[in-house]
């Protein structure tokens, strides 16, 4: 064996050994020798050869006893990185997360690492430079480039070359001739800092208090989870930027995260208009050098502020002082493929570990951030009133058992007449309904066949725009045919049900003279064209929006005034333990979009079930009746946070062998009274991906250490083989 796991016994004194932790699916680590001359200490990220490759690793700790049988077996470290080393305070983050969520370490360590890619010094780039006579042979395209270089400056020579419109071989021609020399271009410097006092805003008096409370907290340098607590355009992004103010005047490092990194640029341009600049970015959009520059920026002190997705929380910054979770309830956080981590909560952990407070913040918090407030875990700091006087919108319930559609409409008459009426003022409407697509179904009318993905329990949808049926689980997708593949009937294929696509050509009829524009997350093509249209409707180019829940994160339209939720019920019928509490969540975010800037908001709700709890609660502007209703609900079944839930997920392309694995895993769970194991069960969605899928429910009380339940039923459980899969999820949010 080349490499081997650490082990307990006494070394030769003369041989450095370490232990180095591999970003793979692996949860030990290996032994490496040190070079002489090789200066390595814990958190030094590092190239170790590992079977026939080489591969990065970062430093664990020492290892004073090898065994010494192995000495001559073992490898030496191949190279120190010239990257700063991770932090003590983000290894035993890795540690954490790997522990409590089982996963391997290795996988956690790799989003420390950006799954391991372009580490190291940035890559030198070539500029170029005119410095010789022109050449004999003068092309159109050579004549083009030479006026580009005709100052005799360095540039960049790619950009060069597109700035002249001609192939990089045009230049490495005329570098031949001895016309153009190339030489490196400097490396580009760091971003300017963010200024905390370049445009103190005018806080009111209740914002005032809370800034106050922001500012002590972010100089407290210790531990400390505050609430911010304010209902939608009360100004909490201005006031949690007061928080980041202080810390940048203390030259540490704020961290925002954000549920949708790609759809801020409003946030990007708010922070601009406070600090002079914006803040560094990292998202899954980056382009691989971005990512590298901001990485080493980061790491390497110099981005004062970044504001990110969930993954940059694992980023290794040279010294955070603090974490801020916007929009905190939102369920984007949650990470359900590859390591199963719920954000806001590994920031509380990150926070502890790194002493650091953290800031939640959120006009309808999560029931589980509600009751560490109420239990005096979580300071709360309420902002109960919208910036500069407006009003909360005003809201009502519109009874389809009474005032119906008409046939083949899902618009009603009273919301069509008050979105009507809002056009006739030169207001904006929303109209939301969280479905993608044209149709969620299509079905033959002659023989009833419904068009369902082949690799999935799932129906297909109707995209009409792209003129295709496609699977939302696994990305299956086929045009949308003429004929019945069943029972060959022509013309006989019908959408069932609306989509955002659909709601889309109802209102082009309803009102031909508007301008319409549909948000939806299939139909961005990029960063840039989700922020131009978003925009658009900023700047009051749209009339009626028509949108899926990206509507409801954040965004601030000033002409908006109206919302009409098109089917209030949708999210309640879906048996997720969250059902109420998201649906509460997403409407209230979404009508929150309505009356922010100029006039009152309404918002109308569409619904068969107006004496619902979630309804009622919402029409009434009664939060206080949702929470008791809902905690008192998950404290009487010891739903989290009152309890604590992990699901177990087994798959296989074989039904009954999944099956018949689930069911022997759940015969050697071990007995103990505190733990409720549910199952196995056919999971919701039965099968994706071609997968049959089995579902394990464990449930316990809150005192319970379910990690370490789970840890030693695995230990001596049966071990997938095969094509089956075994995935575990502490604290699951999704039930599908």
């Amino acid at each position: 064996m080349d490499h081997a796991p650490r082990t307990g016994f006494s070394s030769p004194t003369s041989t450095r050994v370490v232990d180095v932790l591999v970003p793979v699916a692996l949860n030990q680590t290996y032994s490496y020798r040190v070079p002489r001359g090789m200066e390595l200490k814990a958190g030094d990220v590092v190239g170790v050869p590992l079977g026939p490759r080489e591969v990065l690793a970062v430093v664990w700790g020492e290892n004073a006893n090898p065994d010494p049988r192995l000495h001559n077996r073992l490898k030496d470290v191949a190279e120190k990185l010239d990257v700063p080393p991770l932090k003590q305070e983000l290894r035993s983050l890795v540690d954490w997360v790997a522990n409590y969520t089982l996963s391997s370490r290795g996988m956690v360590l790799r989003m420390c690492l950006r799954m391991g890619e372009h580490l190291g010094p940035e890559r030198v780039r070539i500029g170029v430079r005119l410095v010789g006579e022109p050449p004999q042979r003068l092309t159109a395209a050579r004549k083009r480039l030479l006026a580009v270089l005709s100052d005799r400056l360095l540039h960049g020579k790619s950009e060069a070359a597109h700035e002249a419109g001609v192939s990089t071989g045009v230049i490495d021609g005329l570098v031949d001739e001895g016309t153009l020399v190339t030489e490196p271009l400097p490396p580009a410097p760091p971003p300017p800092a963010p200024d905390p006092s370049h445009a103190q805003p005018e806080f009111s008096r209740q914002q005032r208090t809370a800034v106050d409370t922001m500012r002590a907290l972010a100089a407290s340098g210790s531990f400390h989870v505050a609430l911010l607590d304010g209902v939608t355009g009360s100004g909490k992004t201005e006031v949690y930027f007061e928080a980041v103010a202080e810390v940048i005047r203390r030259e540490k490092q704020s961290l925002i995260l954000m549920p949708e990194i790609a759809l801020t640029g409003q946030f990007l341009d708010r922070f601009a208009q406070r600090f002079g600049v914006r803040p560094i970015e990292w998202h899954s959009e980056l382009t691989p050098r971005t990512r590298q520059r901001n990485w080493a920026a980061i790491a390497g002190g110099e981005a004062p502020v970044v504001v990110g997705a969930r993954s940059a929380l694992f980023l290794p910054y040279a010294d955070l002082g603090l974490i801020v979770v916007d929009e905190e309830h939102d369920q984007s956080y949650k990470q359900d493929d590859g390591v199963h981590y719920h954000a806001r909560d590994m920031a509380v952990v990150r926070g502890h570990i790194a002493k650091i407070p953290v800031v939640l913040a959120s006009a309808t918090p999560s029931v589980e951030t509600e009751v560490n407030a109420r239990k005096g875990r979580y300071q709360r700091v309420v902002l109960p009133q919208r910036f500069g006087g407006a009003h909360m919108p005003h809201i009502e319930a519109i009874d389809l058992r009474r005032e119906a559609p008409q046939r083949g409409r899902f618009i009603s008459p009273r919301l069509a007449q008050e979105v009507q009426n809002a056009i006739d003022r030169r207001e904006q409407a929303l109209l939301f309904l969280n479905r993608r697509g044209y149709a969620p179904l299509t079905l033959c009318r002659a023989c009833g066949h419904r068009f369902a993905c082949t690799i999935c329990d799932a129906w297909l949808v109707d995209h009409r725009f792209r003129q295709r049926l496609v699977c939302h689980h696994c990305g299956f997708s086929m045009p949308r045919p003429h004929v019945c593949p069943n029972c060959a009937a022509e013309e006989s294929l019908a959408a069932i049900g609306p989509g955002v696509e659909r709601l889309q050509e109802e209102a082009a009829s309803l009102f031909p003279d508007a301008r319409t524009m549909v948000l939806s997350s299939d139909l961005i093509t990029s960063i840039e064209t989700m922020r131009s249209e978003l925009n658009a409707i900023a700047e009051g180019r749209v009339d009626i929006i028509i949108g899926t829940q990206l509507v409801a994160k954040g965004h601030h339209f000033p002409r908006l005034n109206l919302v009409g939720v098109v089917d209030a019920d949708l999210g309640l019928g879906n048996g997720d333990p969250r059902a109420a509490e998201r649906t509460w969540q997403l409407l209230n975010q979404v009508i929150g979009r309505a009356g922010r800037d100029q006039g009152r908001g309404v918002g109308y709700l569409q619904t068969h079930q107006p004496e619902h709890p979630v309804m009622k609660a919402l029409i009434a502007c009664d939060r206080e009746a949702f929470y008791a209703s809902e905690i008192e609900a998950r404290e009487r079944t010891l739903y989290p946070p009152f309890g604590r839930l992990a699901s177990l997920i087994i798959s296989g392309g074989d039904r009954p062998i999944a099956e018949g694995f689930a069911r022997k895993l759940a015969t050697t769970a071990p007995r103990d009274e505190r733990v409720l194991l549910l199952g196995p069960a056919e999971a919701p969605l039965a099968v994706i991906k071609g997968r049959y899928r089995f579902r394990l429910l464990l449930k316990s009380a809150r005192n319970v250490d379910l990690s370490d339940y789970l840890r030693h039923w695995l230990a001596a459980a049966p071990k997938t083989t095969g094509n089956l899969k075994l995935e575990v999820d502490v604290d699951p949010q999704s039930f599908l």
